[in-house]
C-alpha cells in the first residue's frame, strides 16, 4: 500500500479547453492533498508539457478546437509507450464509439461528464497507486539488471585469473 504523502505528491496534468473545467479539477484534486497538480487548456501544448512535467496521471478531455483529445492520446501513447502513465478520459461524449475509441487510442479510463467527484477520487487514486507500484517495480528490475551485471562482469574476471592459474600450474608441473 502506497501512503497517501507519497501519492499526494504525485504529479497529475488536466488538459482540458475548458477553463474552468479544469479550474475545477486541480481545486478538487488540491483540495484532496495532492500538491503537484498542473492544468492546461492549449491542447497544442499537451506534449510539451507532458515532456517538461513529466506527469504521474493526466486527465484528457477529448472534446477539444486544434488538437482533439483522441489525437493527443495518440501522440502521447506513441511517444510513452514503454512506461505506464495512466490517461483518464473526461467527456461528454457519452456514445460507445467515443468510449471505444479512446480506450483503444490508449486510455486507462473513461470519465463522463459531468463527473462524479467520489468515482473521480477514487479512480485517480487507484491509478496513481498502480503508476507508484509500476515505477517501483521497474526501478527494482533496473537494480537487479544492474547487479547481475556486475556479478557476471566480477565472475568473467574470476575465471580469466582461474583460466591464467592452471596455465601458470600446467607449465610448472610440465618443467
Amino acid at each position: 500500500m502506497i501512503s497517501e504523502p507519497e501519492l499526494h505528491r504525485m504529479k497529475i496534468l488536466v488538459v482540458d479547453d475548458d477553463q474552468l473545467s479544469t479550474r475545477l479539477l486541480q481545486e478538487l484534486l488540491e483540495r484532496q492533498g495532492y500538491s503537484r497538480v498542473t492544468g492546461i487548456t492549449d491542447s497544442l501544448k499537451a506534449l510539451e508539457t507532458c515532456a517538461a512535467f513529466d506527469p504521474d496521471l493526466i486527465l484528457l478531455d477529448l472534446i477539444m478546437p486544434d488538437l482533439d483529445g483522441f489525437a493527443v492520446l495518440e501522440a502521447l501513447r506513441a511517444d510513452i509507450s514503454e512506461r505506464f502513465l495512466p490517461i483518464v478520459v473526461l467527456t461528454a461524449d457519452i456514445t460507445e464509439e467515443a468510449k471505444a475509441r479512446a480506450l483503444e487510442a490508449g486510455a486507462t479510463d473513461f470519465l463522463v461528464k459531468p463527473v462524479s467527484q467520489t468515482e473521480a477520487l477514487l479512480r485517480i487514486r487507484n491509478l496513481l497507486e498502480t503508476r507508484r507500484l509500476n515505477v517501483v517495480l521497474r526501478n527494482q528490475r533496473a537494480a537487479l539488471e544492474e547487479a547481475v551485471r556486475e556479478r557476471t562482469e566480477e565472475l568473467r574476471e574470476k575465471i580469466v585469473e582461474l583460466e591464467a592459474a592452471n596455465q601458470a600450474l600446467q607449465v610448472s608441473a610440465v618443467a
